[in-house]
């Protein structure tokens, strides 16, 4: 989404911050409540920032996520995009549901094995991969997507050497996609189907992927049903295991309510941020639910008033989904100690609070963004209700470290040791962007447990450091 508007010289004092609440799962709104000083000693005894992770959330993510593709009749296998976030808890719970992963380099095949995943249950992904990993996917069984004619020729090899045959996927562009970097073209299409008949031996075409910027059912359901019809042209040419169509990623997640992302898209100007910071766009926050979208896409009319989910059905063709973002929502948050604030309020209008960490820890992955829904803050003294407009920085000498560049409008004064709460930052914020800057350690991730506390027995959270058994 972009946002187009007139540069400003120098941000307006006095300018009133917009709320953008954060949506809250149940669960996590009784944890703040209920065991703040719990999660207080925490951030105090391993350090700032804290990246707390919460599996049980992501397991209910995949129930909701399966339970949504049944009621539209199609048949999907979920693989967890495990580049959303690295903590190893969640892909033990994957393990545990019998839901796959996607992952895109050695260490995070290995990984994703160590954690309990069987190899057919993970899909290889990226352009060009290196031989390493064709070898690993090859000897696990693992199911490869496949971006170029000389990757294809490779991974044969691969498996000609091991003596096995390697399971692919033909990632394609889709129609209107001729600039994308990623994909198959229409004629490199065609020579790689003939290329997996004339090399069956060794590799085994199970069907077909795409990738789309974005997040419109229709795009996305419009892309799927080309890549049946691939399928079907596959199994013509002879390639009689076609039956997958991988739809990607890119499920959205809502992370504030709809209205009020809207008002805050029609009042949002460079003057609501440090130095009138000027953003090009901003990920959707307001977006539809995951399941909505699932709904949306499978339900797509694809010719002939036949639904997506229908046709697919009518070919034996099953669905392979990577959502990342989507099943970490709500499955995590992160947590700042203040260090410091410089209150400005009389000159510039709006405060400085300094946290100890960085913005590298907390990284919406667009490039140029914030991430714009509201910190919570936590403090032992509750203090007078006052309005306290401030940015938060962090504690590198870069002028741009800004963990949040939107001026929060702070229900009372933040000082020195007060805690900020990031939620819903789970989903690629703790991860894509993080740096050993300055030599200094990259954040410990806390497993909390919360099914006693949820079951109202009163025990606290189990937590323990991820990693560790």
């Amino acid at each position: 989404m972009l946002i187009s508007r007139q540069r400003l010289e120098r941000p307006k004092a006095g300018v009133r911050p917009f709320a953008l609440t954060a949506l809250r799962h149940p669960a996590v709104s009784k944890l703040l409540a209920d065991h703040r000083a719990l999660l207080a000693d925490l951030l105090d005894g391993l350090g700032s920032p804290l990246h707390i992770v919460l599996p049980e959330i992501f397991e209910e993510n995949v129930r909701a996520l399966r339970s949504a593709f049944a009621e539209t009749g199609a048949t999907a296998d979920i693989l967890f995009a495990k580049k959303a976030n690295k903590a190893d808890c969640y892909v033990t719970s994957a393990a545990a549901l019998g839901v796959g992963v996607d992952v895109a380099s050695a260490p995070e095949l290995v990984k994703a094995l160590a954690g309990g995943v069987p190899g057919r249950r993970i899909g290889i992904s990226g352009p060009e991969k290196d031989d390493a990993l064709h070898t690993l996917a090859v000897q696990h069984g693992c199911l490869v997507a496949v971006d170029s004619i000389s990757e294809l020729r490779r991974l044969a090899r691969t498996a000609r050497l091991a003596g096995r045959q390697a399971t692919v996927l033909l990632r394609s562009r889709t129609a209107g996609q001729s600039s994308s970097r990623f994909g198959l073209s229409v004629e490199e299409h065609r020579a790689a189907v003939g290329l997996c008949t004339e090399l069956a031996d060794h590799l085994v075409l199970r069907g077909f992927s795409f990738h789309l910027n974005g997040y419109s059912p229709a795009e996305r359901a419009t892309a799927a049903n080309e890549m049946i019809e691939h399928c079907l042209d596959a199994r013509r040419r002879g390639s009689l295991s076609a039956e997958l169509v991988n739809i990607g990623g890119g499920l959205p997640v809502r992370y504030v309510e709809p209205r009020l992302w809207n008002e805050f898209l029609a009042q949002n100007e460079p003057a609501h941020y440090h130095a009138a910071k000027d953003f090009e766009g901003f990920y959707p926050y307001g977006g539809q639910p995951a399941d909505q979208a699932v709904r949306a896409i499978m339900a797509h009319p694809v010719g002939g008033g036949e639904s997506l989910s229908a046709k697919a059905n009518r070919y034996g063709i099953r669905f392979v989904v990577e959502p990342g973002r989507a099943l970490l929502d709500q499955a995590g948050f992160t947590m700042y100690r203040v260090q410091q604030v410089d209150d400005r309020r009389e000159s510039d209008g709006y405060a400085i609070v300094t946290v100890a960490g960085s913005s590298f820890s907390l990284s919406e992955q667009w490039f140029n963004s914030d991430y714009l829904p509201d910190p919570l803050l936590m403090s032992a003294d509750s203090g007078a209700d006052e309005s306290f407009p401030a940015c938060v920085a962090g504690s590198t000498c870069l002028e741009s470290d800004m963990v949040t560049w939107r001026k929060i409008g702070f229900p009372r004064p933040v000082h020195r040791g007060d805690h900020l709460v990031y939620l819903n930052t789970a989903g690629y914020q703790m991860d894509s962007n993080e740096s050993p800057f300055h030599d200094a350690p990259l954040p410990p991730k806390v497993v909390l447990r919360l099914g006693d506390d949820l079951g109202g027995d009163g025990a606290p959270p189990r937590w323990r450091l991820d990693g560790i058994r």
